[in-house]
């Protein structure tokens, strides 16, 4: 199924929407924006969403965490049947580029939008969602909303989430009016109670999301699009290690127990353990100590406190367990050397997901169809699709990045390649929607 789309239309819903939160930067070739859950230019993105939609005729629907979904349902096709669905995010990191998370909804609204000029007679109905708070750092830890509608997070334990000005997402939802479906005219799901609820992934017979690759794998092979295999598991571990405040001046190197001079060690046998899982087992492991939180951190002060957060990531569970044992290891260690007192915590641990054969098929069916080059990998990040996955089947698509660069002013997708990814996604959905297996 050959599936043009309107490249020009698809640029111009992917800029508009960057002009909401944007941020000007000296660079002439950065496209910077900040779009974070719950502020106006949250409101705004998801008020032209809303309107770009329902301008292509499609049934809107808000649910109780913001998750916006969008429904053609063509003469053809049966109310009843499980619909095919595609999107992603419209949030942002602070100062990111503009195609992380857009891409993916614009392109579903495109594809729908392609499906229909095309003279497609879909028999099941055909979805757009924008997920709320893919992100994370604004409420929760990521794929907040996709997580709610799957059943993975409580809607309550999710709106009970606050900021950090200390506004819940329940509250921040009501004030942008994005709470459910009222202020927005929209349609809102509800429970056998009537009581505003989410979405249901686990109705849908199949879900595809689009999104810049973020490295450069597309791009060194010259690919129009990936097809993903496995989205990578993520672990987040906290570690802290306590020593003692002393003087910087007054206190002897012999009388010292330096937290900050341990931790530094706990980096170094992190990053260790992923280089030799890399070249023993699997070559997609990584192991990050990405953020220190050092007290009193005063220059004239021994170090009396440490709190390392640790990001440790792969396509393999046991690999990831092997870096978490040794990051474990190592803190014993430092406590039997160097005096301090350690403690672990592994607050977020998602296992990794693998995609659905029958819609990566489907991708690459529409691959060949449109004549696009199309390769199988993996996603070293996390993404909506891999809540959803839990539920139904799904799939994941990438569009090559420039350099490899996101959560970035330089972040960038040319516009043909956007359109070419767009394509290929176009033809995924046709076939699923029309029953093609």
């Amino acid at each position: 199924m050959d599936l043009p789309v309107d490249a020009d239309r698809l640029r111009a819903d992917i800029e508009a929407n960057a002009a909401f939160g944007r941020v000007e930067t000296e660079d002439p070739e950065a496209h910077a924006r900040t779009n974070r859950t719950g502020t106006e230019s949250n409101r705004a993105a998801r008020g032209r969403l809303v309107e770009r939609l329902r301008d292509a005729d499609l049934d809107v629907t808000v649910d109780a965490v913001g998750n916006v979904l969008g429904t053609w349902t063509p003469e053809s096709a049966d109310p009843d049947a499980a619909p095919v669905v595609s999107g992603s995010h419209l949030d942002s990191v602070p100062e990111g580029g503009i195609f992380d998370g857009p891409l993916g909804v614009y392109a579903a609204l495109e594809a729908v939008r392609a499906m229909r000029d095309a003279g497609v007679e879909p028999e099941r109905p055909v979805g757009v969602v924008s997920f709320t708070e893919e992100e994370g750092g604004t409420f929760g830890n990521g794929l907040l909303g996709s997580s709610v509608a799957t059943g993975e997070t409580p809607l309550d334990e999710a709106l009970a989430l606050r900021n950090d000005d200390g506004e819940s997402l329940a509250e921040a939802l009501d004030r942008i009016g994005y709470r459910g479906g009222d202020a927005v005219d929209a349609a809102t799901p509800t429970d056998a109670d009537g009581a505003a609820t989410t979405l249901d992934p686990a109705s849908w017979d199949a879900f595809y999301e689009l999104h810049v690759e973020q490295d450069t794998t597309l791009e060194e092979a010259g690919a129009a699009v990936g097809v993903v295999t496995t989205i990578t598991g993520i672990t987040h571990c906290e570690a802290t290690i306590e020593g003692e405040a002393n003087h910087a001046g007054a206190t002897a190197m012999g009388e010292r127990t330096d937290a900050l001079a341990a931790a530094s060690e706990f980096v170094l046998d992190v990053e260790a353990a992923a280089k030799e899982v890399v070249e023993t087992a699997s070559p997609s492991a990584v192991g990050t100590v990405g953020s220190l939180s050092v007290e009193p951190n005063a220059t004239n002060v021994v170090p009396g406190r440490v709190a390392a957060g640790v990001d440790v990531r792969d396509v393999e569970t046991e690999s990831m367990e092997t870096v978490v044992d040794a990051a474990r290891g190592s803190l014993a260690r430092l406590e039997r050397e160097r005096g301090v007192e350690t403690e672990f915590e592994r607050p977020f641990d998602v296992a990794p997901t693998p995609m659905s054969d029958r819609l990566r098929e489907a991708a690459h069916g529409a691959a060949v169809a449109a004549d696009r080059e199309a390769i199988d990998l993996h996603s070293g990040a996390a993404h909506d699709a891999m809540r959803v996955a839990r539920v139904t089947d799904a799939s994941l698509l990438f569009a090559p990045s420039r350099d490899g660069i996101s959560h970035n002013p330089r972040e960038w997708t040319d516009w043909d390649d956007c359109a070419a990814a767009t394509e290929v996604l176009a033809g995924a959905m046709g076939r699923a929607a029309v029953g093609e297996r």
